[in-house]
Formats: C-alpha cells, structure tokens, sequence
C-alpha cells in the first residue's frame, strides 16, 4: 500500500467518524489494511526463499558438472593408459586402479549431488507456488480494501458486503498457500 492511499483511507475514515452506521466499514477497512500488510510481508519473504533455494540448486547443479567433468576426465585417462604401451606396467595398473576407485567415488558423488539438487529445485516449485497464492491473495485484499472504502463514498451498503467477500476470498487464498507442501 502505498503512502497516498493510506491518506487517503485516513480521510474517508475522517469523513465516516461522524455517521455512526459507517463505522463498520471503517472497521473492516482498517482490518483490510493490516491483512494486506501481512500478506505482502509474508509474499515477499517468500519470493526471496524461492530465490534463495533456486540459488542453492544452481550451486547443486554447479558441483554435479563438476564432478560430472572430473569424472570424464578420469575415465579418458584410465582408457588411455589400457591403449598405449607403458615401460612399467605395474606402475600404470596401480594408478589404472587409483582412477577406477575414483570413478565409482564420482558416481555416488554424482547421485547424491543429483539427487539433492532436484530437491532444492522442488523446494524453488514450492517456494513459488506459495508466493503466487500469497501475490493472488495481496490483490484479492486490495480489491476488498478498495470496494469497502467506495462504501464510504457511495454510502450502499452492498460494496461494504462485496468488499467483505473479495477480504475472505484473499484470507482463505493465504491460508491455502501454507497448505502447499
């Protein structure tokens, strides 16, 4: 919300306090208020988490090339050393064994690293999902907040109602985006 628009909310609230059947509206208006204040709080903070864990998966992803590369290299020098002649066989074969073993450290490496980075990336599927339903939720609020106050102005009853519905349906869209797992 912006600073105008709270003044201007605080106006209309100034105009209503002298007719006694607006000071409902003014109530919910104020309580609209606090819930779009929430709501984007919690929206934002929940971006940044998405933004966050979609760095950390990209960091995941980062150490899986890694050792994806390492890997490869390792397996191209073992592959040379079995076609070219060597003076010390003995020595190469040790060392051919040295790189097998790390070849199959490398492929557990790589699982583990797979298999943690597509985790981070549901966490990011997650993260986004929620903001969306906390974004959907600020806008709903908004609306509410925004429907209610023309009750002031038109002084009818039914935008005060219409605005009321449009808040539920911004709450109950927050609450559903804490259910999202």
């Amino acid at each position: 919300m912006e600073a105008n628009e709270a003044q201007e909310l605080q106006e209309q609230h100034e105009e209503a306090a002298g007719d006694r059947r607006m000071h409902p509206v003014s109530f919910t208006m104020s309580v609209l208020a606090v819930f779009v204040a929430i709501i984007t709080v919690l929206g934002h903070r929940t971006h940044t988490e998405a933004v966050l864990s979609q760095a950390r998966a990209t960091d995941e992803w980062n150490l899986y090339q890694a050792h994806k590369i390492r890997q490869y290299d390792t397996q191209l020098i073992g592959d040379l050393f079995s076609t070219l002649s060597i003076r010390d066989q003995a020595a190469a074969d040790k060392i051919t064994e040295g790189y097998k073993s790390h070849v199959q450290k490398w492929n557990q490496d790589l699982t583990e690293t797979q298999d943690k980075a597509q985790e981070m990336q549901a966490e990011v599927a997650r993260a986004e999902r929620r903001a969306d339903r906390f974004d959907l939720s600020e806008a709903l609020l908004e609306i509410g907040l925004v429907v209610t106050s023309i009750t002031l102005l038109a002084r009818q009853r039914a935008y005060w109602y219409m605005g009321l519905g449009f808040g539920v349906a911004g709450i109950i869209t927050a609450a559903l985006a804490f259910t999202i797992r």
